[in-house]
């Protein structure tokens, strides 16, 4: 019974509550008086605003259907551009007369409970009248919940679903009900925008939590009438708040500000009509975007014919971009791209027909056509492709621009996926290449926009895919992949993990790169599916089986993933069990890299890092330069929203010089969002191997030959059937693959015919013809750079637009003439212009316009008002030169002739404005600056006090951050008071009277830093640079050369010669002009004058009777006591510097480093260095008199400072500038060879007459152990000096090389720069692992001391006045010259190119060394030889399919000596000793050791004595080396062999975690069982070779239970023992491996032998292997 009443309680109780939503009674008109404006610019006052008002009588009524009608009536339009709130909005009557019947036109809605329905409306009516009547509805949007006050919804409404609070009161008092809605434009389900340009931005969430570019918010307050049963709307008052700005809003920005007001007026007894003709539903109240789209915010145009407008302007921008730039060209660019936007195809194709054969139209209208961006330029691009109207340049360029610019819908994507199929695309692989990958970027773009885009776009990719699959087509597999990836549609997954090994049969034929291929393909879909992806690729990476590379690229993708903290320790914990240091080396630098992250996107995986390097093991830090790494370097500003990352990816799977993949990419930040600018790649597949199989060349050998030989090497990389690529390169922009190339055999193919063929030979020749003959031309390059918008729609109804465009148009006027003298004949050849003289004359005019513009504010086809920051860049570089080329004289003249007309090279203006402008009167369009320049006028203070600006900034925090309020009365008074600062201004000038030339850069700047000091208020104002270029002060200047003269009639060219006669009529000018100043002393201070006179004139007395013998000399004895001071000085500072280190090196004794370490270190820090040049004085007979090496220089420099006196130049050089009155004026080069003395002199001098400054080198070869240099320069080369001193010697027993600097006296600024140099590197040492010691060394000297530890490292000394710095083991990229190296280069002393080439090759070898019982393998790890006797083993061989090469060994355990067996393509060698001597066998044929060495037929082999032992090199075939003595074994391989090669030797990649790799691909557990298995077992105890091992799986013999039950265990890895008849005289104990069974299982050893060693380990326990047998006479 309680139901019922209850029931009946609360309806009672609802009866009695008054429904708040406004109704509408039928038969009644509701007016109210409407006025909305929007007024964009900065929050001060007293700065221009632009701005839309909208003034209208809103009339609404209820129709009989139930529906309502709303009417506006006498509606206004007005404009505003000008200071705010000085100056009032302008009618814009003619618009308004224009719109006034759209504007009148009554619409239909539907209306319930506060809620507007669907919107109805006739056909004609605008997008843009009809989203201003939905504004109006929009007021009327009310959600009000009858039993709650305060609340919030996602509410629709004119700008999306939007988070929305209700606050709900009443004014008991006026019966009123008080309604309060905000919305926060920020927290939208679903936000109405539009954005064209930023397909490729993602977005960065973790940047917008850290500050915002964008934050908007709208507040309406309204005022109810309850009535009987709902209520009535008197007035509304609303408002808008947009702040924007590029970055941080909290450090300034701009304001969108939209106002609305609604107040009742009356209620009209007669109901609405509707006009006559049919309403259609327009959508809901959400905003819909219209015209705007079309309509560039950068210019308004009033379109009346399209086809007459594109011609216009076409004329314009041709007949105006001839031999020079508009300024307004780009501005012109854009608009046509805009009016061709709106023409139809048959306009576009009937403006083709009429300007295609005209170069000049042709051109524009083809660099238009892509930024078109629509269905439309597709269609024709297609269209004329196929018709052949279009060349291949131009169809690659056109076809690449235009589908990555392309706006993409469904029709666009349909349109692109037909024209790949064209078989024309299909024939050409460039434009194939170029479609598909643009069909991946439109359905990615397609995604962006549309979330739940269908996954049948992609489908026939999936289908393509699997017609290669079937057809075994890798190469059209790989592009299906790349397309897939440009996609990245999550319905790919599926398809793309059928290629991934472990996840699909069809993976195992596929090979390594299409796997990568596959790999990198997933990054795109991780960006929308990352924990999907994530969890497919942490299995990859952890599948140990896979190829490195493979799973590095898969870290790549697992990272980009944004790792959670769980999944980054899993991987630091995987780190530290992975055998593969490749992987794990990249993996660490990978997460090491990250710890440095700044960036807020990956703050967590930063901290993630941070935590797994506690983990790791510092270990990885320091594996070498051959290990794949990751590099990471980014920088981020919080207050500037913006950074950039850079990152790169050294991917290798051997320890090879070339590594196998890299990676490069560049990531930007701004305003919230993130995008991948660019990304290269580049896989060294096979380039290197095919390289260094180029054979040896003689070194008297012609460059043609050797280009011959490298020709020949690709020629038979060619013919391989195994070959694969050489390289493939592939380049991403915005994260989308551009373009990939495959340099493979087909390109070779193409490549080499192309040199060959008869093509290149014939088309040398026209072109020469038409140099001679002159020609000129003039370019034009029009281009769109950036067009990025987005449009979302305000309060009011109109769209708000920021946007940035760029556009650029480039023109170039070249003329050219060549002539030939004597002339050249009808049949002439290319080898004769080397005995001709070439005169050039050219004159080349680029000129560049560029124009960017920053838009906010509103963008319709009917109105605009909006800020505006454009920026025009106007550069112009012309050159007009003359060249002269004799070559048989050796002359070159090259002549810089003058330009006249040109001054002003490079002009930017950046001005910021405020702009208001309607179709229907384009002419009254009205800008205003930002800025007003009035204010400048007005009085007082050129500057604004401090105070006053604290004042301003503190008013501007608290007007935007602040909740307090601030009247505007206040406000304005305060305002008032500030005064604009003058304009900055600065001229920079800098002027060479040397050549004429005078430049000056003007910069004028006037922001709105002084209301905020910010980089926003930076930007609004006005700013310019200009620099002109014009002749200096003085004579004119004809032109200016620059002359080389080579060999004898270099002297010829001398202009101001440079010799002791002339220093000392310089120097006897200077005594007569002190002599002067003496006799005619000043009147002034005559007594101090005087005196100090006489001084003077004593001294110079002093100087002056002096002997030129003594002058001679002068620098001799100063550098005598200069010198002898420093070797006292340096043994004081050798002494001290010793006893500090030794203090230091007690005071870290306490450490648990060792007192050898500590004496090393000593040793390394004193750097003891022992000449070798101290013993060479009898080298050169003419300085034996010599006391010293310095004393030699000396000599030498005294004897001849100038050696023009004695010898002609060698090389002349004049750059000087040719005057009007014919001075000489510039610069000469003049280098002397003085070959007796083996010095080099080089003289730069200024060619002026009384300007004696210069520069004076010289420099000496003292012998072979010793050279030294001095440089000098100032006036006569005096003031300033400096020498440098090379010498050899040797450190201990290393040999090394010293070099000294030093100087008496350097500028300031060098000094200056010195220090610096010396802090910074001083800071980098401890990154570097440098150690340093602040220690006082010799003052005005650095010394630089290197020695050789070994071939390929060093130890490396600094010593600088303050500091001293040292290094050891430094890593070097060439082998030296030392020791065995030396030895081996001995064969190449006669050819310099093969030397260099053998030294690098060598430094990057892998070396294998055997001595005595101990081998260390190409990866340095000892294995202890137990050798069997008289069984082969295999120490290296190639493991490719090739089979290069094999080195077997042999042990004699009776005479203990080693014998080799190597085998070479069809070559085989025998090393073996023989009476204390290594004999060679070849192919079984003794060959005495006089005969050699030995050159294979094919000149491919040598086999050479080297030392006591023999050599044999196969550099061809992947073999640097293998030597044998008596007492060492050495085998070395090319660097493109490391992870070849297998053996006991090892595999020489550089994983020493898996060294120990049986022939099954088992790791042995020791070095004695992994020595065993590479045992060449025999196979009869009758047999010649002697040996009686085999290969066998042994038995354990003792009682086993394993997992609680009996078992029986047989050796899963092989154990030597003697063949059957045979019996063990020599065994040895090995750990070995045992697979179990179960102990009343059938299976025993003799049964499945070889597929025991496959079985899985249980247990491990010793054996006993056999190593020696005695065979009896009975054995089998």
């Amino acid at each position: 019974m309680w139901v019922p009443l209850l029931a009946l309680t609360w309806a009672l109780v609802a009866c009695q509550q008054t429904n708040l939503a406004p109704e509408f009674a039928r038969g009644q008109t509701y007016v109210y008086q409407y006025e909305a404006d929007v007024m964009g610019g900065l929050p001060e006052e007293g700065l221009a605003r632009a701005g839309v008002k909208v003034r209208s009588k809103v009339l609404i009524s209820a129709d009989s259907t139930g529906n309502f009608i709303l009417k506006l009536v006498d509606t206004e339009i007005l404009e505003f551009s000008g200071i705010w709130p000085k100056e009032d909005f302008t009618p814009a009557t003619k618009l308004t007369s224009t719109m006034a019947d759209q504007l009148s036109t009554p619409i239909r809605f539907e209306y319930a409970n506060g809620v507007v329905g669907k919107v109805f409306a006739p056909a004609g009516l605008s997008e843009t009248v009809l989203n201003l009547q939905r504004a109006i509805l929009n007021i009327f949007q009310l959600n009000i919940k009858q039993t709650q006050n305060v609340y919030e919804l996602q509410e629709p409404g004119t700008q999306g679903v939007c988070k929305t609070h209700y606050v709900i009161s009443e004014d008991s008092n006026a019966d009123r009900i008080l309604l309060t809605k905000s919305k926060d434009l920020n927290q939208c389900q679903e936000r109405i925008m539009k954005d064209i340009g930023l397909a490729y931005a993602e977005r960065c969430v973790e940047c917008e939590a850290r500050g915002q570019s964008m934050k908007g918010a709208s507040a309406f307050n309204y005022v109810i009438k309850k009535e009987a049963t709902s209520a009535l709307i008197l007035e509304v008052s609303g408002t808008e708040m947009v702040q924007i700005s590029p970055f941080n809003i909290l450090n300034g920005a701009a304001q969108m500000e939209s106002k609305q007001s609604l107040k009742f007026q009356e209620i009209q007894k007669a109901p609405l009509d509707p006009i006559k003709g049919q309403y259609l539903q327009r959508g809901s109240l959400q905003y819909e975007f219209g015209s705007e789209l079309l309509q560039a915010p950068v210019q308004l145009l009033k379109i009346t014919d399209v086809e007459a407008q594109i011609v216009e302007i076409l004329n314009h921008v041709v007949i105006n971009n001839v031999g020079k730039v508009h300024g307004d060209a780009p501005l012109k660019f854009i608009e046509l791209i805009q009016l061709m936007r709106m023409a139809k195809c048959d306009i576009i194709a009937a403006l083709w027909t009429h300007n295609k054969d005209r170069a000049d139209y042709r051109r524009w209208l083809l660099n238009a056509i892509p930024a078109v961006g629509t269905s439309t330029a597709l269609k024709f691009l297609k269209e004329k492709f196929l018709a052949d109207e279009l060349t291949h340049v131009e169809s690659s360029k056109a076809l690449l621009a235009t589908l990555h610019m392309m706006t993409a819908d469904l029709e666009v994507i349909k349109i692109t996926e037909s024209l790949a199929a064209e078989q024309k695309i299909q024939d050409n692989p460039l434009l194939r290449e170029i479609v598909m990958l643009g069909y991946g970027t439109l359905v990615a773009k397609y995604c962006a926009e549309n979330p739940n885009c269908p996954a049948e776009l992609v489908r026939p990719l999936h289908e393509l895919a699997a017609q290669a699959i079937s057809s075994k087509d890798d190469e059209k597999l790989v592009l299906v992949l790349k397309v897939l990836g440009n996609a990245g549609h999550p319905s790919s997954l599926k398809p793309i993990t059928k290629l991934l090994p472990g996840f699909g049969s069809t993976a195992a034929g596929l090979p390594l790169r299409v796997h990568v291929d596959a790999v990198l393909a997933l990054r795109n879909i991780a960006k929308r599916e990352p924990k999907m992806i994530r969890d497919m690729v942490v299995q990859l990476f952890m599948d140990k089986a896979l190829k490195p590379e493979l799973r590095m690229v898969a870290a790549i993708v697992l990272f980009e993933t944004k790792l959670p903290m769980g999944l980054v320790i899993t991987l630091a914990n995987a780190l530290l069990k992975e055998n593969n240091l490749q992987v794990a080396s990249f993996v660490y630098s990978y997460m090491k890299a990250m710890t440095k992250n700044t960036t807020p996107e990956l703050a967590s995986v930063a901290s993630a890092c941070n935590v797994a390097m506690k983990i790791l093991s510092p270990k990885l830090d320091r594996l070498s330069y051959r290990f794949s790494r990751t590099l990471y370097l980014d920088a981020y500003s919080d207050a500037w929203m913006a950074g950039a990352a850079a990152s790169a990816f050294y991917i290798n799977d051997a320890a090879t010089v070339l590594p196998r993949t890299f990676v490069a990419k560049a990531r930007t930040y701004l305003a919230g969002a993130y995008a991948d600018v660019v990304e290269v790649g580049v896989r060294t597949e096979g380039i290197q191997e095919a390289l260094l199989k180029i054979q040896e060349t003689p070194e008297d050998t012609d460059r043609l030959t050797k280009m011959r030989q490298v020709m020949k090497a690709l020629s038979q990389w060619r013919a391989e059937p195994s070959s694969q690529p050489l390289a493939s390169v592939y380049v991403k922009f915005f994260g989308q693959e551009r373009a990939f190339a495959n340099i493979d055999k087909a390109l070779i193919n193409q490549l080499i015919e192309l040199a060959n063929g008869p093509a290149i030979l014939t088309s040398g020749k026209p072109i020469l013809e038409a140099l001679v003959a002159g020609f000129q031309n003039h370019y034009v390059d029009p281009f769109l750079i950036s067009e990025v918008r987005r449009i979302l729609p305000t309060t009011v109804g109109l769209p708000m637009e920021l946007s940035f465009y760029t556009a650029a148009v480039g023109v170039s006027s070249v003329e050219f003439k060549a002539t030939v003298t004597p002339p050249l004949p009808v049949d002439y050849r290319f080898a004769q212009l080397l005995k001709s003289d070439i005169s050039l004359k050219a004159a080349i005019n680029p000129r560049l316009s560029v124009h960017t513009y920053a838009v906010m504010g509103v963008n319709t086809a009917f109105i605009q008002a909006s800020l505006m920051s454009r920026s025009r860049v106007h550069a112009i570089a012309p050159a007009k030169i003359e060249a002269r080329i004799e070559m048989i004289k050796g002359n070159f003249k090259l002549q810089l002739l003058p330009i006249e007309g040109v001054n002003n090279i490079l002009s930017t203006v950046v001005d910021t404005f405020a702009v208001a402008r309607n179709v229907e009167d384009l002419a009254a369009a009205k800008i205003t600056p930002i800025i007003p320049a009035t204010l400048e006028a007005q009085d007082s203070r050129q500057n604004f006090t401090s105070s006053v600006s604290k004042m301003a900034s503190s008013q501007s925090h608290s007007m935007s951050a602040s909740s307090e309020i601030i009247t505007i009365d206040q406000s304005s008074r305060n305002f008032s008071e500030l005064r604009l600062p003058k304009e900055f201004q600065k001229r920079i000038c800098s002027e060479s009277k040397t050549f004429g030339i005078r430049s000056c850069g003007d910069i004028r700047s006037r922001n709105a830093t002084f209301l905020k000091n910010s980089p926003f208020y930076s930007l609004i104002g006005r700013h310019s640079i200009e620099i002109d270029v014009s002749p200096a002060a003085g004579p004119a200047i004809e032109r200016i050369e620059i002359e080389v003269q080579v060999g004898e009639k270099a002297a010829q060219k001398i202009i101001k010669v440079i010799n002791r006669s002339e220093e000392e009529r310089i120097k006897d000018k200077s005594v007569l002009m002190k002599l002067k100043k003496i006799l005619a002393p000043s009147p002034k201070n005559s007594t101090s004058s005087s005196s100090s006179s006489s001084n003077s004139a004593t001294v110079s007395s002093r100087s002056s009777s002096s002997s030129s013998s003594e002058s001679a000399n002068t620098y001799s004895s100063s550098s005598s006591r200069h010198n002898s001071k420093q070797v006292k000085a340096n043994n004081s500072s050798s002494s001290s510097s010793s006893r500090s280190s030794h203090m230091s090196s007690s005071n870290s004794s306490s450490s648990s480093s060792s007192r050898s370490s500590s004496r090393s270190k000593q040793q390394l820090y004193d750097m003891k260095f022992i000449k070798s040049h101290i013993h060479q004085h009898d080298i050169y007979k003419d300085r034996a008199n010599s006391n010293s090496s310095a004393q030699s220089f000396e000599d030498i420099y005294n004897n001849a400072k100038y050696l023009s006196q004695a010898l002609n130049p060698a090389v002349t050089i004049l750059i000087r500038a040719v005057r009007v009155d014919q001075k000489v004026q510039g610069y000469q080069i003049a280098a002397y060879i003085d070959k007796v003395n083996h010095r080099l002199q080089i003289i730069f001098a200024n060619l002026e007459e009384n300007n004696h400054w210069r520069i004076c080198v010289d420099g000496v070869l003292l012998s072979n152990h010793k050279a030294m240099a001095k440089f000098a320069w100032g006036i006569q080369c005096k003031e300033y000096d400096a020498e440098i001193t090379v010498e050899s010697g040797r450190v201990g027993k290393d040999p090394a090389i010293r070099l000294k600097l030093t100087w008496n006296k350097l500028p300031n600024n060098m000094k200056r720069l010195a220090k610096e140099i010396s802090e910074y590197i001083s800071r980098l040492t401890k990154e570097f692992g440098i150690s340093q010691a602040m220690v006082k060394n010799i003052a005005k000297q650095i010394i630089l001391s290197v020695a050789a530890a070994s071939d390929t490292t060093l130890n490396v000394v600094l010593k600088t006045p303050k500091r001293t710095m040292f290094k050891v083991g430094v890593g070097i990229p060439v082998s030296l010259p030392i020791g065995d190296s030396a030895a081996e280069l001995e064969p190449y002393q006669d050819n310099i190119a093969d030397k260099i080439s053998y030294m690098f090759a060598r430094a990057h070898s892998a070396l294998c060394v055997m001595y005595r019982d101990t081998l260390i393998t190409f990866n340095k790890r000892k294995v202890r030889m137990n050798m069997p006797d008289s069984c082969f083993q295999m120490l290296a061989q190639d493991c490719t399919p090739e089979l290069k090469f094999i080195v077997l060994l042999k042990r004699d355990q009776k005479k203990n000596q080693n014998q080799i067996y190597v085998r070479i393509a069809n070559l085989e060698v025998e090393l073996y000793p023989k009476n204390g001597a290594i004999m060679v066998k070849i192919n079984g044929l003794g060959v005495p050791n006089r005969n050699l060495p030995y050159k294979h037929p094919t000149g491919l082999i040598h086999i050479r004595q080297i030392h006591r032992g023999i050599s044999i090199s196969a550099h061809r075939y992947g073999l640097q080396q293998v030597y044998l003595d008596m007492n060492i074994l050495k085998i070395r391989v090319v660097d493109w062999m490391r992870g070849n090669t297998c053996g006991i030797c090892g595999k020489g990649n550089g994983e020493i975690r898996q060294e120990f790799q049986t022939p099954n691909q088992r790791l042995a557990s020791d070095a004695v069982s992994f020595a065993h298995s590479w045992v060449l077992p025999g196979m009869s105890c009758r047999d010649a070779s002697e040996c009686y091992l085999k290969h066998e799986s042994v038995k354990l013999e003792k009682q086993v239970i394993l997992h609680g039950q009996e078992s029986k265990c047989f050796s899963a890895e092989p154990v030597l023992r003697c063949l059957p008849g045979c019996i063990p005289t020599r065994t040895t104990t090995v750990n070995v491996g045992y697979n179990c069974l179960p102990a009343d299982s059938e299976l025993n050893r003799s049964v499945g032998q070889s597929n025991i060693f496959d079985k899985s380990i249980d247990l491990r326990e010793t054996a006993d292997a056999h190593l020696a047998c005695h065979c009896t006479a009975q054995c089998a």
